[in-house]
């Protein structure tokens, strides 16, 4: 595996982890990682890489390494959150972003709200939930209001072992090496006999800010960087986003400059599942070598 180093730097008053691998004279890539997952999550990705990178991946606020926010998670602090990291470690100059799931959904959005700021733009599986309808609004206030009475909490676990096998559960196509790399990054000994989770529990609270599709359209239409979308063959993602083929079409058409590339024998967790073809694909679109398009 390539080493990575850990950084923590002050993020927007939260004291953030940053991972990062490959000489800082490399050119450099930025890696934004999901909801529930981590920084680390992206080792078999970068062990995948055929040049050199110099790779840099956060840890989100309230997830792995970093410091969770007391005030709990709203969507639009990521996009802040990620400009100030930008500014940190590759200010002024356009960058090259990958986002997965979550993370995509904010690079993406972020190159419309700067599209200055973005040479290309990778999102794997990042084209945002479910669409909702302001009727149900009253309901998902009424479900945070609820849930602020009760703070979520996650089950411990009697081992790392018990964490991969978890890992292992969520997505059968994951490896028992892989399993029980990610599960010591996944999770933390707290005790002899207790393994947690390292991300907030409060992530599990009903978010009373309903997903707008129709904001998440109009960001993307002012994406002017080139975009490689790649989604996994055998992903559950478009079932629960519930698009009608022509709602996912609007989706993707919002991105003028695209590209669009299913991975075969990849789910949604396609850096697991796939890594070297992802590698090669990211390393062919940075490059400016032609990829298979749909569009």
């Amino acid at each position: 595996m390539k080493k990575s180093e850990s950084h923590f730097v002050n993020i927007r008053g939260l004291r953030y982890h940053v991972r990062s691998w490959g000489s800082p004279h490399a050119p450099r890539i930025f890696l934004l990682h999901g909801w529930m997952d981590v920084s680390a999550s992206f080792q078999f990705l970068v062990d995948a890489f055929s040049r050199e990178w110099h790779v840099i991946a956060p840890d989100w606020r309230g997830f792995g390494l970093t410091e969770w926010a007391r005030e709990g998670y709203w969507f639009p602090d990521y996009y802040a959150d990620l400009e100030a990291l930008l500014d940190c470690y590759h200010p002024g100059e356009p960058v090259r972003l990958v986002g997965h799931s979550m993370g995509g959904v904010i690079a993406s959005v972020y190159a419309g709200l700067r599209p200055q700021r973005v040479e290309r733009l990778v999102s794997l599986e990042g084209l945002g939930l479910a669409r909702h309808t302001p009727d149900q609004a009253p309901l998902r206030y009424a479900q945070w209001l609820d849930q602020l009475k009760d703070a979520p909490g996650f089950r411990p676990y009697r081992s790392f072992d018990a964490v991969a096998a978890r890992l292992r559960k969520n997505n059968p196509r994951l490896t028992g090496e892989r399993a029980a790399f990610l599960a010591r990054h996944w999770a933390k000994q707290l005790d002899a006999e207790e393994i947690a989770l390292t991300s907030d529990p409060r992530h599990k609270t009903f978010n009373p800010y309903l997903f707008r599709v129709e904001e998440a359209i109009a960001c993307w239409r002012r994406i002017t960087a080139p975009a490689l979308l790649v989604s996994g063959k055998l992903s559950e993602m478009p079932a629960r986003m519930k698009d009608t083929p022509e709602q996912l079409a609007e989706r993707k058409d919002a991105f003028r400059d695209r590209r669009e590339v299913e991975l075969p024998d990849a789910g949604h967790m396609m850096h697991h599942d796939q890594p070297q073809r992802l590698a090669r694909l990211i390393e062919e679109f940075f490059d400016g070598t032609p990829v298979p398009s749909k569009n």
